[in-house]
């Protein structure tokens, strides 16, 4: 399966739309940007397209808007509470923005992520 890369374009709007504070965590998956809280996922980019992780309502909602749609990337892999939106880019700022500070809220009040560790092999 070949995935494309973000545009340099989509990239930076996504830095630009990614809340400055403290507790978000900044780094890639899968070679795309993404943006965490507390270990968890809540917004990121998936090649030409910008995902949010939502409460059922919000997730209803953006549902509705033309070029959303539930996020599954690769087939028979779809990530239940994960909305993708195609061609981000067409959308005002200020709408973007507001999913990534619903979607930060939402992961936010998730349990946080503890870090597994290295079980010994016994070798």
């Amino acid at each position: 399966m070949t995935w494309e890369k973000s545009s340099s374009e989509l990239v930076d709007l996504f830095a630009e739309l990614v809340p400055k504070a403290a507790s978000v965590e900044q780094k890639k998956m899968f070679g795309w940007p993404c943006s965490l809280v507390n270990g968890n996922l809540f917004g990121g980019l998936h090649q030409q397209s910008m995902i949010f992780r939502l409460a059922g309502d919000d997730d209803a909602t953006l549902l509705q808007l033309d070029g959303a749609g539930e996020f599954e990337p690769m087939p028979g892999r779809k990530m239940t509470g994960y909305v993708i939106l195609a061609n981000p880019s067409a959308y005002d700022k200020q709408a973007l923005r507001k999913w990534m500070s619903r979607a930060l809220e939402f992961t936010r009040a998730l349990p946080a992520k503890t870090k597994k560790t290295k079980r010994a092999t016994g070798l």
